[in-house]
Parts: structure tokens; sequence; C-alpha cells
């Protein structure tokens, strides 16, 4: 359930559900990196929120004392079953090397950057078909109606599901990532989506075809065959991973041009612009927040932070940090030095980054080639959700 007491004091008793803090943790973050650089509360459990780049960089890269066995921001609070559904969890992000090196390795090829080319012109297509959809009317929600049904399509493709199921999918993510404060619907969403990759695996076993989850059912370790939880677990994080961080990073990017309209029509002009503003919308909208659980007692700046503590790889604060971004609150799409954490920093940098990226790119560029100019409708109401994945879930906008 969620802990629905007030915030009275940020560096003691922080929380990453609190409405404010969803809306807007960019002047809480401000605050603390002032008065207290890594935060605590006892809300879900002892739990650490780095804010600074400093601070956040070394923690992801000091595997000894933060182990990544654990990276779900909001615990589960119930009990947990004799036998786990995914007992590896949902390698490479959830495991540790030497697990993690060698299941990372089978899935970069699949994200190359000349993989990822072959990718871009279904996802152009995909995004032309969408504004179609909606372009007469001379509204949209640019989250709902775009920005959400772009990544789930991309990733069905690459694990050979069919793309009609892309609504399920999104339905079982949302579960899983959104709705923090609801553990039998994240339960309930689990399920569903590992019992649907089981019955895919079984089919593949003996129809295999040219995707994701074929490849990895022809793989061998060690000489051996992969154990079908490997993959599930490989699977699950591809879509989870890959549907609600981009599909994020797209709505907060089009939210941004909605209310900056300079911005909108510097990238509509200037082709040549987008490679940078990629990277900056990417740095000022980072989505996603990880987590990692304290293997030993240790102390860090000061804090004494104990085994089984968690700590929130905060890369959206460390992302907004002054001592690492001049004027990092604002954005400036021809921003040079952006050495920016959005994809993480360390061995667990996001393997997909390549394909974000590209589907962020492709995005914008087809939305403002159609839609050059368009707005917040007035009245209307942005919401956004948050917790291990911020982003808006509804831009309602009108365009001529």
């Amino acid at each position: 359930m969620t802990d629905v007491r007030p915030v009275e004091a940020w560096d003691t008793d922080f929380d990453v559900l609190s409405p404010e803090y969803v809306n807007d943790p960019f002047s809480i973050w401000d605050g603390l990196r002032q008065s207290c650089p890594v935060a605590h509360t006892d809300r879900r459990g002892s739990t650490w929120l780095p804010t600074t780049y400093k601070d956040v960089v070394a923690l992801a890269h000091d595997i000894e004392h933060f182990s990544s066995e654990d990276i779900v921001v909001i615990p589960f609070t119930g009990e947990e079953p004799d036998e786990p559904v995914l007992p590896y969890g949902v390698p490479p992000i959830s495991v540790d090397p030497p697990m993690h090196t060698w299941t990372r390795r089978l899935l970069l090829p699949w994200f190359s950057h000349r993989k990822v080319e072959s990718y871009e012109s279904m996802t152009r297509d995909l995004c032309n078909r969408l504004i179609d959809g909606f372009l007469a009317d001379g509204h949209a929600d640019a989250a709902a109606d775009y920005a959400q049904q772009i990544p789930v399509r991309v990733i069905a493709s690459i694990l050979g599901v069919p793309e009609s199921l892309s609504d399920t999918f999104t339905g079982w993510v949302r579960d899983v990532l959104e709705f923090a404060d609801d553990e039998e619907r994240r339960r309930e969403g689990t399920l569903a989506l590992i019992e649907y990759f089981v019955t895919e695996l079984e089919r593949r076993k003996s129809e295999p075809g040219d995707d994701l989850l074929s490849a990895l059912l022809q793989t061998e370790q060690d000489g051996q065959p992969l154990e079908d939880a490997v993959v599930l677990g490989i699977a699950a994080i591809t879509l989870i991973a890959g549907v609600d961080t981009t599909w994020s990073a797209i709505g907060s990017s089009l939210w941004h041009l909605a209310t900056h309209p300079e911005d909108a029509k510097t990238l509509a002009t200037d082709p040549e612009a987008m490679p940078l503003a990629i990277e900056e919308l990417l740095r000022a909208y980072s989505p996603v927040t990880m987590a990692r659980v304290v293997t030993s007692d240790v102390e860090f700046e000061g804090c004494p932070m104990k085994a089984a503590d968690k700590v929130l790889m905060n890369f959206p604060a460390a992302n907004r940090d002054p001592e690492a971004f001049e004027d990092p609150d604002k954005v400036v799409l021809d921003r040079a030095h952006n050495r920016h954490v959005a994809f993480g920093s360390g061995i667990h940098r996001c393997a997909g980054s390549n394909l974000a990226r590209m589907e962020l790119r492709v995005a914008i560029e087809e939305w403002l080639r159609r839609i050059p100019e368009f707005r917040i409708h007035e009245g209307a109401e942005v919401t956004w959700a948050g917790g291990q994945v911020r982003g808006p879930r509804s831009v309602p906008v009108v365009f001529p």
C-alpha cells in the first residue's frame, strides 16, 4: 500500500511516489544538493537517494558494494514464492558479473548501430501511420496516441511477436512499472507477461524464426543451451526496459516542444540541429531511476549504509546537477559538452541505447515534418507517472 503521509523533510523522509516529487522533482533535487546530497528514507525499507552527478556515477561503478540483484525502486512487501518465477531475475540488468557479462554480450548484437539501422524504416512508417490516424482531427494526445504506441511495436518486432498484441504488452508493462502502489496489479502483470513468453518459448523450439527469442534458444553458454529461465528473463527485460523508458523520453520531448515553440521551430527547420538536440532532451528529461542493494555495511560520503539497504540510482538528478552542467534546468539544444547519464553509467549502461536514440529521433522528425506547430490544449491537464520511470501519460495538444 502507498504511504500517504505527507513529506515533512525531504532529506530524512523522501517519497519518490509523492505527487509533489512526480510532478516536480527538479526543485526537490536542487534543495537536497544544498542541504543533504544523499537523502534517506525508511518509508519502504532503508533507502538512499543521491542527487549529484559525482555521487551517482561513483555508486554506479562500485559493483563490489552496490549490487544489481534487486533493481526495483519500489519493492514488493508480500511474501516471496518458494520458487521464484524468474530465479535469475531479468539479466543482464539484474545480475552482477560474471553472469552479467555474458548475458549482456548476447543482447548487444541486436542493438548495435548496424542492426538498429535496419529497424529505422519500420519505425518511420509506424510513426506516419499513427499520425495519419489523428492529423485531420487537429488534436491528439501526444503521449497516449503517439509516444506510447511506438516503442512497444518496435520491440514486438524484435521479439517476433504480433503487433496486434501491442496494447496487451503496453498494459503489462504499465502494470509492472507504473502502478507501484498496487502490488496485486504489479504481480498480475508480471505473471501474465511471463506466462505469455513461456508459451512463446515452447513454440519457438519447434518453429524458430528470425527474432531474438529464437536466437537465444539456439545459443550455448559454456557448451550448454541457455536455461529457459535465462531466456525468459532476457525477453522480459527487453520488453519492460525497451517500452516505458523510450515512450517516456518521446513523450517528455514532445511536451517540451509543445511548451517551447522556438525549440520546435529550430528542429523543424534545421535538421542538422537534431543530433545534439536529442542528447540534450535525453539529459533534461531522463526517465529512469534504478536501484542497487548494499552488499555489506559501508560508509559513502559520510552516510552509514547498511547491508540490504537500497540506493536509488538517480540518473535524472545527476543530469540536472549544476556542478556537471551549466544552466542544467535550461534545455540548450546545441549543448556541446553533454556527458549525460540518461542511459546509466558503468557496466549496466543501457544495452539498448542505440535503439532508444533512433526511436526518439525518428519520432520527433516525423512529428515535426507533419505537425511543425502545436501547443498544449488550453485548459487540458498534462499528467505524469513516476517511480521507476518518470514520463508524461497524457499530453493533449492541438495543431492547425
